[in-house]
């Protein structure tokens, strides 16, 4: 966002570093470089963006420098609404420059994450299930889970196959269903552990 060409190589490094800490989080779909960078200097509607990229969340940012300082801002927005979720400022010398780049990769990620675990969330609770009955058969089998026996867990699937029968693409119980099955692996109560982890 800067538009200043003396920081694009600080800039860009930076955007680099956040990029690989933030694909280390297992649980997110990151955009790779060459995708993002497409859009580094270009006023384009985030919205877009996400529409562009197939991602829900979007992280831009500016540097600025001012002598011997540096100042860098750094915002998360929701690219189907256009919202801003989360936004800091980071200051720091440009005497050493990697030790900056790792403290900011380091605040960002340590922010944002609980961010976006927060945001969807919320996102999850307002969005309505498909089928009440399939959602009906995951509210069973959260609390069959939740008492973590080996039959608990071998009903839980049940219930679970059920929800995923009248809608197969219920992300929520195609989660539940995954952690089960691992469970009762780890837990040694799988039936046939090598079709469980196939």
């Amino acid at each position: 966002m800067s538009g200043d060409r003396d920081q694009d190589y600080f800039a860009d490094g930076m955007a680099e570093e956040i990029i690989t800490a933030l694909s280390r989080c297992n649980w997110l779909f990151v955009i790779a470089r060459n995708s993002s960078f497409t859009y580094k200097g270009k006023a384009i509607d985030v919205r877009q963006v996400g529409r562009e990229l197939g991602v829900r969340y979007v992280m831009e940012g500016s540097v600025r420098c001012a002598g011997n300082r540096l100042r860098i801002l750094g915002q998360l927005v929701d690219a189907t609404t256009g919202m801003q979720i989360w936004a800091d400022r980071f200051e720091g010398g440009m005497t050493d420059v990697f030790d900056l780049q790792d403290r900011i990769t380091e605040s960002v990620v340590a922010a944002i994450e609980p961010w976006l675990q927060l945001a969807e969330i919320e996102r999850i609770k307002t969005k309505a299930p498909a089928d009440l009955v399939a959602y009906d058969f995951l509210l069973q089998a959260l609390q069959l889970e939740y008492e973590f026996t080996a039959a608990s867990l071998a009903a839980a699937l049940r219930c679970l196959d059920r929800a995923l029968a009248i809608d197969p693409f219920f992300a929520r119980a195609l989660g539940l269903a995954a952690f089960c099955h691992a469970q009762r692996c780890v837990q040694g109560w799988a039936e046939n552990q090598e079709l469980e982890t196939s």
